[in-house]
């Protein structure tokens, strides 16, 4: 059974706030992701408060040295990045062979030029709305062509009431997906795969800083069959993934540093 965790931080930050906008070190997490099983990881950035074009292009150097073990999304900020936004997408699929946008309401609330940039695309965006669940209804309603991934079940510091409030959105909205990562409630985890489907759902672990096989076991914990554990543990990320995977013929052309320093860099991060 192929396994994909569609949701992994790597890199350094720039807030120095808490973990997530310091440091995303990948050397244990990786190992820790091989002895679960995880065959693949999706990688994108730690948080920053200013742009995210640099910290993109050091994702980009470690997904392109192990082009067959990473995928990466394109962090933006879509405040500090306004103006940018589709200029930095375009290198991120065209040059860098990303296939997602990620975006946090922890910079800013999500924008059109955000969402224009997926939809021009084809990818989907990977917007964590920390509890602020009215948006969903908003997104997936004006831009109905776009795939919108709102993780955790909508809020990583476990705030219930708005996870119930996010499942009837997921059952509702054909483009509207979740991931497992950070889900603590595994009746909340139960409720939105019996009522909006396993198709709906992606298997993620927010790492580094959560243990990739505590958070694998949550779905295969789950009462389902093997095929739809199967969509959530790789083929709904493949599915929302794959038109821009590669990118056009000058996709992953850039040139980096040697194999030796770049992994040399992975087990220093």
């Amino acid at each position: 059974m192929r396994i994909i965790d569609c949701h992994c931080h790597a890199g350094k930050g720039d807030g120095l706030s808490g973990p997530w906008d310091t440091s995303a070190p990948l050397s244990r997490f990786l190992q820790w992701s091989a002895n679960a099983g995880i065959h693949q990881t999706n990688l994108f950035a730690a948080l920053h408060k200013d742009s995210y074009r640099h910290a993109n292009q050091q994702v980009a150097q470690i997904v392109q040295s192990r082009p067959e073990r990473f995928f990466g999304f394109a962090f933006v900020h879509s405040s500090a990045d306004k103006g940018q936004v589709m200029d930095m997408i375009r290198v991120a699929v065209e040059q860098y062979g990303f296939c997602g946008i990620k975006a946090h309401r922890h910079d800013a609330r999500i924008t059109r030029e955000v969402c224009e940039a997926a939809q021009a695309y084809q990818i989907p965006v990977l917007y964590d709305v920390m509890g602020e669940t009215s948006v969903v209804e908003l997104l997936a309603t004006e831009y109905p062509k776009v795939n919108f991934i709102i993780p955790h079940l909508s809020s990583f510091a476990d705030d219930w009431q708005a996870q119930l409030s996010f499942i009837p959105m997921l059952e509702r909205h054909p483009n509207v997906f979740t991931d497992t990562s950070g889900v603590r409630r595994f009746d909340l985890l139960e409720m939105a795969v019996k009522r909006a489907g396993a198709g709906k759902i992606l298997f993620g672990t927010d790492g580094p800083w959560l243990h990739p096989a505590v958070e694998l076991q949550k779905v295969l914990s789950l009462d389902i069959s093997a095929r739809d554990k199967q969509l959530i543990l790789s083929d709904n990320f493949l599915r929302l993934t794959q038109k821009r995977k590669s990118g056009p013929s000058g996709a992953r052309t850039l040139q980096f540093a040697g194999a030796k320093q770049l992994h040399s860099a992975i087990r220093n991060l």
